[in-house]
C-alpha cells in the first residue's frame, strides 16, 4: 500500500516511521538539529508546492528519508488509516 503525501509523491506504507506536525515539533532543539543535519546530507525530499505543514521519516534501503509535505500531520494520520 502507498500514501499518497502531495505532488503525486507516494510512499510506500511500511517504510513510515512516523508523521510529525513540523510546526509542533520543530520547536525542539532537537529535531531542528536533526533536520538541519539531514537537509545537509541530502536526506530531504520536498513534496509540498507551498510551505510544509508535516514532515514523514521513511526507512529506505539507502538509509532513513525526510519527506516534507504540504499535508497536515492528520490528514495523512487518516490517508493512512484509510489504507487499513
Amino acid at each position: 500500500m502507498y500514501l499518497n503525501i502531495g505532488k503525486a509523491f507516494l510512499i510506500r506504507k511500511e517504510s513510515i516511521l512516523g508523521i510529525f506536525d513540523l510546526d509542533s515539533s520543530s520547536q525542539s532543539f532537537l529535531t531542528r538539529e536533526f533536520l538541519s543535519a539531514a537537509e545537509k546530507a541530502g536526506r530531504v525530499i520536498n513534496a509540498s508546492e507551498d510551505i510544509p505543514n508535516s514532515f514523514l521519516l521513511c526507512e529506505e534501503p539507502d538509509g532513513v528519508r525526510v519527506y516534507l509535505s504540504q499535508s497536515t500531520s492528520r490528514t495523512l494520520w487518516k490517508r493512512n488509516d484509510q489504507l487499513l
